[in-house]
């Protein structure tokens, strides 16, 4: 168990995809509702007690509602801003370097952000503009816009094993299926009958995808065959904001919701919650599993708590 405390409200947490003992955070002030933004990195210290240790922090105007590790140079972390701008820093450079670029397109707060895993060239990003963007870190401006949704964008991932393939959760209760290639949408999910907050892929079939929702559920699909879910998980009291595959085993899933706990799931079997944390004294809005290290995760809410431990153990400790 590690614990830190922030300034401001937690919204994302990610683990560094190149260092095991590596964290970034994204918060922004009054519970993002107006104010600045921090982005914190933090270590993990060697014991499983202990304080992070912060490595840098860069401020922002405007809340910081996601970020992304950039899968090509480990030392470099993308934001997305309140303000609308998407902000590239360099963790190896002081703040005054930071940040190194700054992408202003979007016309209302960027929400979600992710690196292309299997390219590692590019990154998309979500807006309440109803927008997706795809970005190159080469490019001064946007390589495109994907414009279907009828209302808020508030996430989007990268399909694992397709490089031109990624999903986008909306507030218009759809999720839709995108390839760069193609000029509009190649599938449109209707997954739940309230706003869609995030979606993810599974890391080991690269069909499945799963949808967190205001419903208070989490809904599993098979894009061959999305009709109907493989699997609806119900035992969140509130809206789920974010939903996440495990790397290292295909049926489970972490999820958080405003309920104030953070969920494991075994989507597959009938009794499919395995694990419920319940650390968090606000709403638990940001979770993580680490890639590197088996069942590390990490969880961040609005109480301005990060929270890393094992799966299995307590998060506050014993």
């Amino acid at each position: 168990m590690n614990v830190s405390k922030t300034p401001f409200n937690g919204y994302s947490v990610k683990f560094s995809p190149f260092y095991e003992d590596r964290l970034a955070v994204a918060t922004a002030q009054n519970f993002g509702i107006i104010g600045n933004g921090r982005v914190h990195v933090f270590s993990l210290p060697p014991t499983p007690t202990g304080a992070l240790t912060e490595i840098i922090s860069f401020d922002t105007a405007d809340g910081v509602y996601d970020l992304a590790w950039s899968e090509s140079h480990d030392s470099l972390l993308i934001a997305a801003v309140a303000d609308g701008s998407v902000k590239l820093f360099d963790t190896n450079l002081p703040p005054p370097q930071n940040p190194l670029r700054s992408f202003q397109e979007h016309t209302r707060e960027v929400h979600g952000v992710d690196y292309n895993p299997t390219r590692r060239d590019s990154f998309v990003t979500a807006s309440w503009d109803d927008t997706v963007k795809l970005w190159s870190l080469d490019r001064p401006a946007s390589i495109r816009t994907f414009k279907e949704h009828a209302y808020c964008v508030y996430s989007v991932a990268w399909n694992p094993r397709h490089a031109d393939v990624f999903a986008s959760a909306s507030g218009d209760c759809t999720v839709r299926v995108w390839d760069v290639r193609e000029p509009g949408s190649t599938m449109i999910i209707p997954g739940h009958e309230a706003e869609i907050l995030y979606c993810d892929w599974n890391k080991y079939d690269e069909c499945l995808i799963a949808t967190s929702s205001v419903d208070k559920s989490i809904r599993v699909w098979d894009v061959r065959n999305y009709r109907v879910p493989i699997a609806s998980l119900n035992g969140h009291g509130f809206a789920v904001r974010k939903v996440k595959f495990s790397p290292h085993h295909r049926n489970l899933m972490m999820s958080c919701s405003y309920d104030m706990t953070v969920c494991m799931w075994d989507f597959m079997v009938e009794d499919s919650l395995v694990g419920r944390y319940d650390h968090h004294s606000e709403f638990a809005i940001g979770v993580d599993f680490n890639v590197l290290v088996e069942g590390l995760v990490a969880s961040t809410g609005w109480d301005q708590m990060v929270f890393v431990w094992q799966h299995g153990t307590e998060p506050r400790g014993p």
